[in-house]
Protein backbone atom coordinates (compact mmCIF):
# COMPACT_ATOMS: atom_id res chain seq x y z
CA UNK A 1 0.00 0.00 0.00
CA UNK A 2 1.39 3.38 -1.00
CA UNK A 3 0.65 6.25 1.33
CA UNK A 4 0.31 9.79 0.17
CA UNK A 5 3.07 12.06 1.45
CA UNK A 6 0.57 14.38 3.16
CA UNK A 7 -1.13 11.50 4.95
CA UNK A 8 2.07 10.56 6.82
CA UNK A 9 2.67 14.14 7.98
CA UNK A 10 6.36 13.98 7.12
CA UNK A 11 6.44 17.43 5.62
CA UNK A 12 7.98 19.54 8.41
CA UNK A 13 6.58 22.82 7.14
CA UNK A 14 3.08 21.43 7.19
CA UNK A 15 3.66 19.99 10.65
CA UNK A 16 4.85 23.35 12.04
CA UNK A 17 2.00 25.21 10.35
CA UNK A 18 -0.53 22.82 11.82
CA UNK A 19 1.05 23.17 15.26
CA UNK A 20 0.95 26.97 15.07
CA UNK A 21 -2.70 26.91 14.00
CA UNK A 22 -3.70 24.53 16.77
CA UNK A 23 -1.71 26.20 19.53
CA UNK A 24 -3.89 28.38 21.71
CA UNK A 25 -2.50 30.66 24.37
CA UNK A 26 -4.96 31.60 27.07
CA UNK A 27 -4.64 33.86 30.10
CA UNK A 28 -5.38 32.13 33.39
CA UNK A 29 -8.88 32.79 34.65
CA UNK A 30 -9.29 34.64 37.91
CA UNK A 31 -11.81 32.04 39.03
CA UNK A 32 -9.50 29.04 38.66
CA UNK A 33 -10.16 26.08 40.90
CA UNK A 34 -8.22 26.05 44.18
CA UNK A 35 -5.13 23.89 44.15
CA UNK A 36 -4.54 24.29 40.42
CA UNK A 37 -1.55 26.07 39.04
CA UNK A 38 -0.84 27.70 35.73
CA UNK A 39 2.59 27.26 34.25
CA UNK A 40 3.81 29.45 31.43
CA UNK A 41 6.61 27.73 29.54
CA UNK A 42 6.77 30.18 26.67
CA UNK A 43 8.45 33.56 26.51
CA UNK A 44 6.72 36.26 28.49
CA UNK A 45 5.93 39.64 27.10
CA UNK A 46 5.78 41.59 30.34
CA UNK A 47 5.70 45.30 29.84
CA UNK A 48 8.85 46.98 31.04
CA UNK A 49 7.95 50.09 32.96
CA UNK A 50 10.20 52.72 34.50
CA UNK A 51 9.20 51.48 37.96
CA UNK A 52 10.31 47.93 37.13
CA UNK A 53 13.60 49.26 35.75
CA UNK A 54 14.19 51.36 38.87
CA UNK A 55 13.39 48.47 41.22
CA UNK A 56 15.61 46.14 39.20
CA UNK A 57 18.46 48.68 39.31
CA UNK A 58 18.12 49.32 43.05
CA UNK A 59 18.02 45.62 43.88
CA UNK A 60 21.04 44.91 41.70
CA UNK A 61 23.06 47.77 43.23
CA UNK A 62 22.15 46.72 46.78
CA UNK A 63 23.00 43.10 45.98
CA UNK A 64 26.34 44.07 44.42
CA UNK A 65 27.32 46.36 47.30
CA UNK A 66 26.52 43.82 49.99
CA UNK A 67 28.16 41.00 48.02
CA UNK A 68 31.40 42.98 47.91
CA UNK A 69 31.19 43.56 51.68
CA UNK A 70 30.51 39.88 52.32
CA UNK A 71 33.42 38.78 50.13
CA UNK A 72 35.80 41.13 51.95
CA UNK A 73 34.61 39.75 55.30
CA UNK A 74 34.98 36.19 54.04
CA UNK A 75 38.55 36.95 52.92
CA UNK A 76 39.26 38.35 56.38
CA UNK A 77 37.87 35.18 57.98
CA UNK A 78 39.92 32.87 55.74
CA UNK A 79 43.14 34.87 56.18
CA UNK A 80 42.79 34.86 59.97
CA UNK A 81 41.91 31.17 59.97
CA UNK A 82 45.01 30.34 57.93
CA UNK A 83 47.20 32.57 60.11
CA UNK A 84 48.14 35.17 57.52
CA UNK A 85 50.90 37.64 58.41
CA UNK A 86 49.08 40.75 59.71
CA UNK A 87 52.17 42.88 58.97
CA UNK A 88 51.94 42.24 55.24
CA UNK A 89 50.46 45.42 53.65
CA UNK A 90 47.65 43.70 51.73
CA UNK A 91 46.50 41.68 54.73
CA UNK A 92 46.84 44.69 57.05
CA UNK A 93 44.81 46.83 54.63
CA UNK A 94 42.06 44.23 54.46
CA UNK A 95 41.96 43.96 58.27
CA UNK A 96 41.76 47.76 58.66
CA UNK A 97 39.07 48.02 55.95
CA UNK A 98 36.84 45.38 57.52
CA UNK A 99 37.46 46.29 61.17
CA UNK A 100 34.55 48.82 61.38
CA UNK A 101 32.16 46.19 60.01
CA UNK A 102 33.33 43.51 62.46
CA UNK A 103 33.69 45.68 65.59
CA UNK A 104 29.96 45.59 66.60
CA UNK A 105 30.12 41.79 66.73
CA UNK A 106 33.27 41.52 68.85
CA UNK A 107 32.68 40.39 72.39
CA UNK A 108 29.29 38.77 71.76
CA UNK A 109 30.79 35.33 72.21
CA UNK A 110 34.04 34.64 74.04
CA UNK A 111 36.93 33.89 71.71
CA UNK A 112 39.12 31.15 73.20
CA UNK A 113 42.75 32.21 73.54
CA UNK A 114 45.09 30.90 70.89
CA UNK A 115 42.46 30.24 68.21
CA UNK A 116 42.41 31.91 64.83
CA UNK A 117 38.68 31.39 64.37
CA UNK A 118 37.19 34.85 63.67
CA UNK A 119 33.59 34.40 64.85
CA UNK A 120 32.78 38.15 64.69
CA UNK A 121 33.60 38.12 60.96
CA UNK A 122 31.18 35.21 60.41
CA UNK A 123 28.47 37.00 62.37
CA UNK A 124 29.06 40.12 60.27
CA UNK A 125 28.72 38.10 57.06
CA UNK A 126 25.37 36.68 58.19
CA UNK A 127 24.20 40.12 59.36
CA UNK A 128 25.04 41.84 56.07
CA UNK A 129 23.43 39.05 54.07
CA UNK A 130 20.20 39.40 56.05
CA UNK A 131 20.36 43.19 55.85
CA UNK A 132 20.67 43.07 52.05
CA UNK A 133 17.73 40.67 51.79
CA UNK A 134 15.66 42.94 54.03
CA UNK A 135 16.44 46.06 51.97
CA UNK A 136 15.54 44.30 48.71
CA UNK A 137 12.31 42.99 50.24
CA UNK A 138 11.34 46.44 51.53
CA UNK A 139 12.01 48.07 48.14
CA UNK A 140 9.92 45.44 46.40
CA UNK A 141 7.11 45.71 48.97
CA UNK A 142 6.95 49.50 48.73
CA UNK A 143 6.88 49.51 44.94
CA UNK A 144 4.65 46.46 44.58
CA UNK A 145 7.21 44.86 42.28
CA UNK A 146 6.83 41.16 41.49
CA UNK A 147 9.68 39.31 39.81
CA UNK A 148 7.29 36.95 37.95
CA UNK A 149 4.66 38.87 35.95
Amino acid sequence: MVLDRHDTDTDTTQHVDRYERERVVKRPADNAAPGTSNVNVGPTTAAVTPTNDAVWTVTRVVTLLFTVIEVLLLLRFVLKLLGANANQPLVDGLYRLTEPMVRPFQGIFPNPAGTAFDLPALLAIVFFFLLAALIVAIVRAITGYRSNP
